[in-house]
């Protein structure tokens, strides 16, 4: 169990790198959308993780050495899909989705991610408690009250909010194969890993849609081409090293929080920053599902809280901005 902050100074640590986890990756949304509007989807999202994962890369090599990256077939492959399964399949069909659909109800879509990983464990013979399984009922009711609508006229693109879907299930398979499959124990190297794999399936990808690979030109879409950057040192870098960090001196029950305030920060954002419009079952949707991410967080970790220090975790999931 991660270490309880010991002074003053460790807490305000640990509150600065929630503050950073919770601004950061909740404007990705936003700053995904204002990537698309100008940019070729696929292409800046791959190319993004890709900067990202090899500063990831370099940086443990230039601190330990090729070491780190020494890895067993399993943990190489298990790595890749991993980083397939999220990215591609997870942040490749938000960026597609952000084409058409509002950055604020993207946001409140993708918040329901957890749900799937307790649908996940409850099918591969977890137990799960009953107040998490309301947690869930709840939850999939607050994405029937934004996709519904969405569908029937309310002005969102339907196969935007179609790719979404499938988007979170990718990202909670992705994650839920993390938690199973032999990864590599050093979660940098696996995190590189994961960003190069994913970033160059998405190029190719996005190449093979006929997406312009034409990355001298980015800068002439000034917006598009400054959110890209922020993309790649805030939210894939920065918020990342924060996550990471925070992991091992706070309670998981306290950065799992990031997992319902993201998407309030993402639609406060969208709102004010792109005019997007908030509708009335977006606001009774986003807050019965935000509501049922809080109560399943809350609920595993009083559940969980005399469990064996190896197995405390909540239902969380990593950003997919």
């Amino acid at each position: 169990m991660p270490a309880q902050p010991a002074s003053d100074t460790d807490r305000l640590r640990v509150w600065l790198a929630m503050l950073t986890i919770y601004v950061v990756w909740g404007s990705t949304y936003l700053a995904i959308r204002v990537v698309v509007a100008d940019l070729p989807p696929l292409v800046t999202a791959g190319t993004r993780f890709l900067i990202a994962g090899a500063i990831v890369a370099l940086a443990v090599l230039a601190r330990s050495g090729p070491a780190r990256f020494r890895l067993t077939r399993q943990q190489l492959m298990a790595a890749m899909l991993v980083g397939a399964a999220l990215l591609l399949g997870g942040n490749g069909l938000v960026v597609i989705a952000e084409q058409t659909v509002p950055s604020a109800f993207t946001a409140l879509i993708i918040a329901s991610t957890p749900l799937w990983l307790v649908v996940f464990r409850r099918i591969f013979g977890e137990r799960v408690s009953t107040g998490t399984l309301v947690g869930v009922v709840f939850g999939f009711v607050g994405v029937a009250c934004l996709v519904v609508p969405a569908w029937t006229g309310g002005g969102i693109d339907p196969f935007g909010v179609a790719l979404l879907l499938v988007a979170e299930f990718s990202w909670a398979c992705g994650s839920f194969i993390s938690s199973r499959a032999p990864m590599p124990s050093d979660s940098f190297a696996s995190t590189a890993i994961q960003m190069l794999t994913g970033g160059a399936l998405m190029l190719v990808v996005g190449l093979a849609r006929g997406e312009p690979f034409e990355p001298l030109t980015w800068p002439q879409s000034q917006d598009a081409f400054l959110a890209w950057l922020y993309l790649i040192f805030a939210g894939s870098l920065a918020a990342f090293t924060a996550y990471t960090w925070v992991l091992q001196h706070a309670p998981v029950s306290r950065v799992a929080t990031y997992a319902y305030v993201n998407p309030v920060v993402a639609v406060v954002l969208g709102a004010v920053i792109l005019g997007e419009v908030i509708t009335p079952p977006m606001l009774i949707g986003g807050a019965i599902l935000v509501a049922s991410v809080a109560l399943i967080i809350r609920n595993e970790a009083l559940q969980q809280a005399g469990a064996d220090p190896a197995h405390r975790a909540v239902v969380t999931v990593e950003e997919i901005g």
